[in-house]
């Protein structure tokens, strides 16, 4: 198992996780860290593992055993509260948006602003949202229809300025291009290297090769509940990580791409 050599710290790392259903072991003994501007893809077939340890993370799941440190600290991560208060802040591939409500009052669901009478801030939050989705997306309109009539893209604007408005230092994202177009595809893919040059690290649960190779540093493969290989995104290709995914292992011969003739 090859890794990059970091010199600073882990912003998160998952030791030896295990989550079991009564006899099935769905996560078994999983360990994977996370650095700062970094971008790691978690891979595998459905049922592979993955969202159930990115879950775990995200305090959605409970682990059966096992440790998660964050900046080098152990964290109990019980509830998705818990990990938002850690700066852990994830995008389902749902969105999980509120199809009746605005893009502002998406931004703040659950944590809207208030006057000092404690009341709604309504203006204020429409000034935050509009500076906050400006600033990923400069082209950002229609903030006060409701998200049901805005595209894929903007959808998953309003989920990623959500999560960087409340300081996220860490982000799962769940297949974050899944059903856009080309233009749209691209523009997540920018950013995304955006937030990775901010500092911010980022778990990519992706099937899509292009953005696997495009956008990952690391690619970490599941395969049974199992870790089955970490590796530097230059020391592999696709039919390496089609035969860890499909078969649980590397090619026969298997050699990194660096060392290949």
């Amino acid at each position: 198992m090859l890794d990059q050599p970091h010199s600073p710290a882990p912003l998160v790392q998952l030791v030896d996780i295990h989550k079991r259903f009564g006899g099935v072991h769905a996560v078994e003994g999983v360990s994977v860290d996370l650095y700062p501007g970094e971008v790691v893809g978690v891979l595998g077939h459905n049922g592979a593992g993955k969202s159930c340890l990115m879950r775990i993370l995200s305090g959605a799941m409970a682990a059966t055993d096992g440790a998660i440190f964050v900046n080098g600290t152990r964290a109990e991560v019980k509830t998705p509260q818990d990990a938002k208060s850690l700066g852990i802040e994830t995008i389902y591939q749902t969105l999980a948006l509120a199809n009746h409500l605005d893009a502002p009052a998406n931004l703040f669901l659950g944590r809207e602003l208030k006057t000092r009478f404690g009341n709604l801030d309504e203006p204020r939050m429409l000034a935050e949202a509009t500076e906050a989705l400006r600033q990923l997306n400069p082209n950002f309109k229609n903030l006060r229809d409701p998200v049901a009539r805005l595209s894929g893209g903007q959808r998953q604007v309003i989920a990623i300025a959500r999560a960087i408005y409340f300081q996220a230092k860490v982000l799962i994202m769940d297949e974050p291009t899944a059903a856009l177009g080309p233009s749209e595809t691209a523009m997540v893919a920018d950013l995304i290297m955006r937030l990775k040059a901010e500092g911010i690290g980022i778990f990519l649960i992706s099937h899509d090769m292009g953005d696997v190779f495009e956008l990952c540093d690391r690619v970490m493969v599941m395969n049974k509940g199992s870790n089955v290989g970490t590796f530097r995104i230059e020391d592999v290709n696709k039919d390496d990580i089609l035969s860890l995914i499909v078969k649980g292992t590397l090619p026969e011969g298997w050699q990194p791409r660096g060392a290949r003739v």
